[in-house]
């Protein structure tokens, strides 16, 4: 094939995307994947126990972490990151499942998705007191508002008022942006890959026992189980417990804690969507307008300065 291209002419290149880009593109792919947990959790707990679920599915991610560490030959963690992981293990292992199996129960996954939608803030805040970044007020300001519009959405579905359950949803957030912080702080020198899986296997010799103590007396209700509450048992054990964090720790080593976090306060949304459609739960005009608000909001909050 013949070059037509004169010597000496230097061709334009795409601008290759900032390290802050191909981080929220990342968290995005993430948040998708971790979008479907709770409709997904649903359609598990209506036959299977929530305990189960919860821990069930942390045992099984760590047997897929176990292998991963194995086949890539990744080294021990350091002493100085035990404590950190033990914190990923405490608030994405095991509370943020736990507590979110527990309230599903009861609440509907388009209810419970958005109290999720503060979850954002509560990891800006957690990375923010550890000393990690150094948010702007302009930050703070879009991130409270993206929060008070996901948690005025939450009291106008709810009447006005919240219950237990949605208590229980407020604890899994306070858990689950513990993990985050730390596992995005430590994916900086450890890679997202490692954190969680290093997460999972540690927290799997007080799993096990727990998830055989709880199977044990229920083995016939497993037989009984329909196909809908083990795939939803196997979609949260693979994306929402593993895959699903190599994306989005890999995304905040990247773009950083409280900026990728941002992208998590279009999740809610998402996941109304995927309640209407895995569970057919109605999905409103009113949430459409929502959604856009807080999508609107993230697009500012990226725009401010936030010091690492």
């Amino acid at each position: 094939m013949k070059n037509d291209i004169a010597p000496g002419v230097i061709l334009p290149t795409r601008p290759a995307l900032s390290g802050e880009t191909r981080g929220m593109l990342l968290g995005l792919v993430g948040v998708a994947m971790f979008s479907m947990t709770l409709p997904f959790t649903r359609m598990a707990v209506a036959e299977l126990d929530p305990a189960f679920v919860a821990l069930g599915r942390a045992l099984v991610a760590a047997a897929l972490g176990a292998v991963w560490l194995r086949w890539h030959r990744v080294a021990w963690p350091p002493r100085s990151a035990l404590l950190p992981l033990a914190f990923v293990s405490l608030g994405c292992v095991i509370g943020f499942p736990w507590l979110t199996s527990i309230a599903l129960r009861t609440l509907p996954a388009s209810h419970g998705a958005v109290l999720v939608g503060i979850l954002p803030l509560a990891t800006a805040l957690f990375s923010a007191l550890r000393g990690n970044e150094k948010p702007s007020v302009g930050f703070w300001i879009m991130a409270l508002l993206g929060s008070a519009i996901v948690v005025g959405f939450a009291l106008r579905q709810s009447g006005g008022s919240f219950h237990l359950a949605d208590l229980l949803m407020f604890g899994a957030v306070v858990l689950g942006a513990v993990g985050y912080a730390e596992g995005g702080r430590l994916s900086r020198t450890m890679g997202g890959q490692a954190v969680i899986c290093w997460a999972l296997v540690l927290s799997a010799p007080l799993l096990a026992p727990l998830v055989l103590w709880l199977s044990w007396p229920r083995l016939d209700t497993f037989a009984h189980a329909g196909l809908h509450a083990w795939i939803g048992f196997a979609y949260v054990s693979v994306f929402s417990m593993f895959i699903g964090f190599f994306f989005w720790y890999r995304g905040m080593a990247l773009g950083g804690v409280a900026r990728v976090g941002q992208v998590q306060l279009v999740q809610p949304f998402m996941t109304l969507v995927g309640a209407a459609v895995l569970l057919g739960e109605p999905l409103a005009l009113s949430n459409v307008v929502f959604a856009l608000a807080v999508i609107a909001v993230v697009a500012a909050g990226r725009r401010m300065q936030i010091r690492r």
